[in-house]
């Protein structure tokens, strides 16, 4: 009779020892879970400010289209690839915005990017050649507005990076490297553009 209660107590003690190594290791994941939404939470809202800043700089380029094509007639087709690489990059930057750090969306808003910054390098390099365009106050206020807000894309671009960086070492330091793929953690991309050339806003300032 001792020996069946002492068998039961050691079968007892060994549930209860599981059970507590459950909670443990739950509590444990639990704080994983926790530190890697925080983080993804982090990375999501920079990018907020990103999507912020680009429709600003979209929506100035329809403006800076209608003021230089009274000067451009013959320029017909640097003003169309303007507007086309706009729409596109629009395009983009919704998609990625619905998913900030997945992998396809923020490259395909890096290449539109890319590809508009050198449609407006290219349309900024013909009208140098209109002195009356350089002159233009609307053309000269456009300026001044897409310089600023280039700079602000390129500082929201960066803070995004920065929370990207966090979030992604994070999630391959151990021991939260063994959960995080299991949890729905996939690595986030970061938005760089793919050459130097590319990372440099279109000169937009006449001299």
């Amino acid at each position: 009779m001792f020996s069946n209660l002492g068998g039961s107590g050691a079968i007892l003690a060994v549930l209860l020892g599981l059970v507590a190594l459950v909670v443990v290791v739950g509590l444990f994941v639990a704080g994983v879970y926790n530190r890697l939404v925080a983080l993804r939470n982090r990375y999501k809202n920079a990018f907020s400010q990103v999507d912020v800043q680009l429709k600003r700089r979209y929506d100035l380029i329809p403006n800076l289209v209608e003021t230089v094509r009274g000067y451009m007639s013959h320029e017909r087709g640097t003003l169309e690839a303007v507007v086309e690489a706009r729409n596109q990059a629009a395009g983009a930057l919704k998609a990625a915005a619905a998913n900030p750090g997945d992998a396809s969306s923020v490259a395909s808003l890096a290449s539109a990017e890319g590809a508009l910054n050198g449609a407006l390098g290219r349309l900024f390099a013909v009208a140098e050649a209109y002195p009356d365009l350089k002159a233009n106050q609307n053309m000269l206020a456009l300026q001044e507005e897409l310089s600023s807000t280039e700079s602000k894309v390129a500082s929201a671009r960066q803070t995004y990076n920065d929370a990207v960086t966090q979030y992604n070492t994070r999630r391959e330091l151990f021991p939260d490297v063994l959960f995080a793929g299991m949890l729905g953690f996939t690595e986030a991309r970061l938005f760089e553009l793919d050459s130097e050339k590319e990372r440099q806003a279109p000169r937009v300032s006449f001299s």
